[in-house]
């Protein structure tokens, strides 16, 4: 069996739960540690090894916050593929320090190396988005920073969330995000 057929039974045979969930976007998603561990059965059945690298590309005159390049691997000791992931760390995220700033954004980029590799597809099923005939339900709204949902969505930022993710669920007054935006 050739390297490429290896990969595609890999491929067509892979389950990875989104066992994972983020509360304040009410959402599950999948690590690359969870990909990983699901890829882990096929190794020695298949007489193969995955393999992650990366590393940070210089920050150039035109942009301001360095990239991560990481790069996923499967090889069976002769032959190897390669699928490969940029992202870009957010120097300016608020509550973060520069270790985690680094580490958020290895994750992101080695769960989409592996995702590319492994042909993963992160979309929602129908099921998902599917409204059975309802109506959809309404956004909550954030009409002021005395608001209790404010001083969560501040929570949030402040721990690494990003704004656009409470956008999504609430519906802010203007002075609202302005607030949000300047943390």
């Amino acid at each position: 069996m050739t390297l490429n057929e290896k990969l595609a039974t890999i491929q067509t045979k892979f389950k990875s739960k989104k066992s994972r969930y983020n509360s304040f976007g009410k959402y599950y998603f999948r690590s690359a540690e969870d990909i990983l561990e699901a890829t882990k059965p096929f190794l020695l059945e298949l007489g193969v090894s995955v393999t992650i690298s990366e590393r940070v590309i210089e920050t150039f005159a035109e942009q301001s916050f360095p990239i991560i390049e990481s790069k996923a691997t499967i090889s069976d000791g002769e032959n190897s593929i390669t699928a490969t992931a940029m992202v870009g760390v957010d120097l300016d995220q608020k509550g973060m320090q520069m270790p985690q700033k680094f580490g958020s954004a290895s994750s992101y980029g080695k769960k989409y190396a592996l995702g590319n590799l492994f042909l993963i597809d992160d979309t929602q099923d129908s099921d998902a988005s599917n409204t059975h005939g309802k109506a959809p339900k309404a956004k909550n709204k954030i009409s002021s920073t005395k608001d209790d949902a404010y001083a969560k969505a501040v929570q949030y930022i402040q721990g690494g969330g990003k704004l656009d993710a409470i956008k999504q669920k609430y519906d802010l007054a203007p002075s609202v995000e302005t607030a949000l935006q300047q943390l």
